[in-house]
């Protein structure tokens, strides 16, 4: 009970530090917008402590299969951390963001080629954005693109090459899996199959349909130029990790019905086993 309600406010206050990295690190942070952090802070400490501190999870997929969740975590604040620096460093300049920017810059521009998705996004800048915009966008796409891709390669290999979720202990369904009902019809393997490949195929296409949508709002194309540094954190962090968190929930899927179907494919040899035994027996 003690250690459960530790790790609960522990990861309440993870989540509530990630909510004010920009704000911690940025170096002027108007009051507004240091209220308005502390508030969605709170919230969203209080709702990830009301989820762990319970026994049975009511929202957050794979709670008892790390490290699902820490992996997303981490690479989701490591990439803040890092746009909250080089943000920093356009008017306090140092060692650490000179080096992050530079390397932020390079893969912006390695990923910035025709039809890719961090081209996309330039797409968006009006003609005359100014220089400095234009470069600080692509590097912020560029580094969140890349980052959240190594986050899902980093669990395709915990999955194939550690045997994830199954290497420590037995994978519950119901506890992992709160919004699956495996009674809502059709065979449970079938349906986990066809979610896995829905939410993969969206990973993929939403990085493309994303700036697409923003195009058609036409009210939102100019908005790069007017949000603030934390609010194009955030919506760049949410443009990349977004999809490639769907596409870690369909490898997950995919790999907890390959489960189901390899004890299914047991539970059949040991039937028929035991048949052949009562057959000889007879």
């Amino acid at each position: 009970m003690i250690t459960q309600l530790t790790g609960a406010i522990l990861r309440a206050f993870l989540v509530a530090l990630l909510m004010a990295i920009p704000s911690l690190v940025l170096p002027s942070v108007a009051s507004d917008t240091a209220q308005i952090v502390i508030i969605l802070g709170f919230l969203a400490g209080i709702m990830v402590f009301v989820e762990y501190h319970g026994h049975c999870a009511s929202i957050v997929e794979f709670r008892f299969a790390p490290p699902y969740n820490r992996l997303k975590y981490g690479f989701i604040a490591l990439t803040v951390l890092l746009m909250s620096i080089i943000t920093r460093g356009l008017t306090d300049p140092g060692s650490w963001s000179v080096l992050l920017t530079g390397i932020g810059r390079g893969i912006g521009q390695m990923l910035d080629f025709p039809y890719s998705p961090v081209r996309l996004v330039m797409v968006l800048l009006p003609h005359n954005t100014d220089v400095q915009t234009v470069d600080l966008l692509r590097t912020f796409a560029g580094l969140s693109y890349a980052l959240s891709f190594v986050m899902v390669f980093t669990f395709i290999g915990l999955v194939h090459l550690r045997g994830w979720p199954v290497r420590r202990q037995a994978f519950n369904v119901l506890l992992n899996l709160p919004l699956f009902d495996p009674t809502a019809g059709g065979d449970v393997v079938s349906r986990l199959n066809r979610d896995a490949s829905i939410h993969i195929s969206l990973g993929f296409l939403l990085p493309f349909l994303m700036p697409a949508a923003v195009l058609v709002i036409s009210k939102l194309i100019d908005s790069f130029e007017t949000l603030g540094p934390q609010a194009l954190i955030w919506t760049i962090c949410a443009w990349s990790f977004i999809p490639a968190s769907m596409i870690m929930r369909g490898v997950a899927t995919n790999r907890i019905a390959d489960l189901i179907t390899a004890k299914r494919r047991r539970a059949y040899a040991r039937a028929a086993s035991e048949a052949d035994e009562s057959m000889q027996t007879v």
